[in-house]
């Protein structure tokens, strides 16, 4: 971490910020990796140290956490706790999804919605940074338990959220199913069809084309910027992606249209090896309809397919890594593998999955790109922000538009990156370019609407 001579010092930020939020270790580190190129930045623009921006960035514009009373089908009641952070709203109304999993806590939720705010100022978009979530796990429960958890929490948390103020969309644990509901009692409560409260609806009542894609689309349009940059294309490679979610599903069905071979992913039991290429009809059947696990594709699949209970994907040889699944899931030794077995791209589908240490191998890597997840992951929520404004004007866009704008979108984000680390001395750095941008666009903002 740097000493910036302008006035802030960003080691004894960074350890303020770890003094007064204890016990997250996730937030500290998102705000590490966004402080750590900003030195210089500070020392051109000292009117940013002058008004404290920093110190008010690292700082939420308000926490809002709540119990959630609920009775599951057996009659027995339950109480979860759920939150909403709102980060900054400097670009907008806050923007960010909903987490539904045992292991939310305040501090996942605060660092996911800090990630936020830079990662929506890189879409060029009007909406700032939020994140919520509940300790709740959807699994294994009815559609009936999942209806009442959602009426209940919608029934504290609609009081803060709203088109022009928060507008909370799905996350891991939240789908289709769980917006619907969430949006059902929020039109209940407040009398209002306000369409745009909520992101990631159904089609058929106000949702976007190309949504459920759009995360796993927009990463794999990232690399193919990426690819670009050197006169490659992505026809031909190999590629491995980690999860088995929306977000690595659409990556593996965008990667393979573009030409490349997708070898393997995986999901909470394990790792799936398909020297042949992923059968991703198969994998759909798995994961999203059956809702199992991928060790039943070996044997339906036969040939060369393999999986490994319990293992990460980092030891298939490939060219181009796509962690998708959760934060900090690929560490040092994953990323020496990937070195080692000729990983040329690494572009993050999850928010931060890849710890500092791996960071450092893929940076320190001769001949490896490596793109951080606020940049390459930005199009799941630049179509949540397509959906806001096609809910403002009572319209709707055709598949093909919407796709176009994502691809336009994550172009765009691509060149901001890629400019902006070249302005700032950090030629072919994506993670400084994507930090530098983000705060340069948030601070300018801050800094026009006075101390707020």
């Amino acid at each position: 971490m740097s000493t910036n001579t302008a006035g802030t010092d960003l080691d004894e930020l960074v350890r303020a910020v770890e003094d007064r939020n204890p016990g997250e270790p996730e937030f500290h580190q998102a705000v590490r990796e966004v402080l750590a190129p900003l030195g210089p930045v500070l020392e051109r623009h000292p009117e940013y140290v002058k008004a404290r921006i920093l110190e008010r960035l690292v700082e939420p514009e308000r926490q809002v956490i709540f119990r959630v009373p609920w009775v599951d089908d057996g009659g027995d009641v339950h109480v979860q706790r759920a939150m909403r952070v709102g980060f900054n709203s400097a670009l907008g109304p806050y923007k960010g999804g909903m987490r539904f999993n045992p292991d939310v806590t305040l501090g996942t939720i605060k660092f996911l919605g800090f990630e936020q705010v830079f990662k929506n100022a890189l879409t060029g978009l009007a909406i700032g940074g939020g994140k919520g979530g509940a300790d709740f796990d959807p699994k294994g429960r009815s559609d009936d338990e999942v209806m009442r958890f959602c009426q209940s929490l919608m029934t504290e948390l609609y009081r803060h959220i709203g088109p022009d103020q928060d507008v909370p969309a799905g996350d891991a644990g939240v789908a289709a199913r769980e917006i619907g509901f969430l949006f059902g009692q929020y039109k209940r409560i407040t009398g209002t069809y306000a369409a745009g409260a909520l992101t990631g609806k159904g089609t058929g009542w106000g949702g976007a084309q190309v949504r459920t894609e759009a995360t796993g689309y927009g990463l794999v349009y990232f690399v193919r910027e990426m690819l670009a940059g050197r006169y490659e294309e992505l026809d031909g490679r190999t590629v491995v992606v980690s999860g088995a979610g929306n977000v690595s599903i659409y990556a593996i069905e965008k990667a393979q249209a573009l030409g490349a071979t997708v070898v393997g992913c995986s999901d909470s039991s394990g790792a799936l090896h398909d020297p042949d290429g992923l059968d991703l009809d198969l994998i759909k059947q798995l994961k999203l309809t059956e809702r199992g696990h991928l060790g039943a594709y070996v044997e339906r699949r036969g040939g060369e397919a393999s999986f490994e209970e319990g293992a990460t994907p980092w030891r298939i040889p490939c060219e181009i890594a796509l962690p998708c699944a959760t934060q900090n899931e690929l560490d040092e030794k994953d990323a020496k593998a990937l070195v080692k077995g000729g990983v040329r791209v690494v572009a993050e589908g999850a928010n931060m999955p890849c710890t500092d240490e791996a960071v450092a191998v893929f940076q320190d890597a001769e001949d490896v790109l490596y793109a951080p997840g606020k940049a390459s992951n930005a199009g799941g929520v630049a179509v949540s922000a397509f959906e806001m404004e096609q809910n403002a004007s009572r319209n709707g866009w055709t598949f093909e538009n919407t796709d176009e704008r994502l691809q336009a979108t994550m172009k765009q984000i691509h060149e901001t990156c890629r400019r902006t680390a070249a302005e700032h001395d950090h030629e072919g750095d994506y993670v400084a370019g994507a930090n530098i941008a983000g705060f340069l666009r948030v601070a300018d903002a801050m800094l026009a609407q006075g101390v707020v």
